[in-house]
């Protein structure tokens, strides 16, 4: 079995309705099978189900792949941006992120809905956590892009995201980059030489040597190395990072708490829905009640009135058997 033919169904199978996978992906299944692929039948049927967040990211990436690109873009300048220790661009890049996550979670709510899934807000919280992780992490990222992950992803900032059954087919994502190496910035300093082809032995003699005001360890060309980071630009990046964490934490407690303010409401509307409910049944009962004491002495008085009736009908054949009776007498 080829992984690109797995990757491939799996594509489609997670670019469906969210209630329709499990159906889909037993047609694909016997689809193999019938074409006697019995590995990729197998494969198929244990591709899992994808968490409802999960599903949500899915739905982004494959109706709105540009909300998905602009974040993973965005992630890896604010990785360079912190490998070069700039400050006040993790700053800026901090407010773009914030910026960008509201619009693609907008857009992946929407993408959902289109899809006859509404997403709540706990669901919500986790597809932002997730897109967040993708801005962290180039991984995750790719993992995201893939439009078949599984579950959702979380970064702490440190520590790369652990992808370990986050993405059905993970063998679809390729190759992923490494992130920037720490790099110094640029100060301002000597240029060093140009380079010059090496010198042949007949010009090495004719030219002249260091002169005693001129020391041999001057006169040897050298490359200057590049300045290291000064404590201030060390304390500013740690700043920038600190304030980002702090922003990204703000950020989130203020999406949980969202989340538990609607999921409040949620549970107020139910709550009078069940006591309206259960006043109606209560006076439902009342009715039904009511309702089968009035068959019940309707039943009785039926029954009443059919005796009542068989009577009158027993009364009325002997009258008539009687007057029969007198009309064939003579006087």
């Amino acid at each position: 079995m080829e992984e690109q033919e797995l990757a491939d169904v799996a594509g489609r199978l997670y670019a469906l309705p969210f209630d329709e996978f499990v159906a889909a992906r037993t047609a694909a299944a016997k689809a193999a099978a019938a074409e006697s692929n019995r590995q990729l039948s197998q494969a198929i049927k244990a591709l899992p189900k994808p968490s409802a967040a999960a599903w949500t990211v899915n739905m982004l990436a494959h109706h709105d792949p540009d909300a998905v690109r602009q974040l993973r873009d965005l992630g890896q300048t604010m990785q360079g941006a912190q490998a070069a220790l700039d400050a006040a661009a993790l700053r800026e890049l901090s407010r773009e992120r914030r910026k960008l996550l509201t619009e693609a979670v907008s857009a992946a709510r929407l993408a959902a809905e289109q899809q006859g899934r509404p997403v709540s807000a706990p669901v919500a919280a986790e597809v932002e956590e997730t897109l967040r992780a993708a801005t962290a992490d180039a991984a995750a990222a790719a993992a995201v892009q893939s439009g078949m992950l599984l579950r959702v992803l979380n970064a702490d900032g440190v520590d790369r995201v652990d992808l370990e059954g986050a993405v059905a087919v993970p063998s679809a994502l390729g190759h992923v980059p490494e992130p920037p190496k720490p790099t110094a910035r640029k100060a301002a300093g000597p240029k060093p030489p140009a380079r010059t082809r090496p010198e042949t032995q007949a010009q090495s003699k004719r030219r002249p040597a260091a002169g005693p005001d001129k020391p041999r360890l001057q006169a040897v060309n050298r490359t200057p190395r590049p300045p290291s980071p000064s404590l201030l630009e060390k304390a500013e990046a740690a700043l920038a990072e600190a304030e980002a964490a702090a922003s990204a934490a703000v950020a989130e407690a203020e999406a949980r708490e969202d989340a538990v303010n609607e999921a409040a409401e949620e549970f107020a509307r139910l709550t009078a829905d069940i006591s309206e409910t259960r006043q109606r049944l209560r006076t439902l009962e009342e009715s039904l009640d009511a309702v089968r004491k009035e068959r019940e002495t309707a039943a009785a008085e039926a029954k009443q009135h059919a005796r009542s009736a068989e009577k009158s009908r027993r009364t009325a054949v002997l009258a008539k058997e009687r007057v029969l009776r007198l009309r064939n007498t003579p006087d």
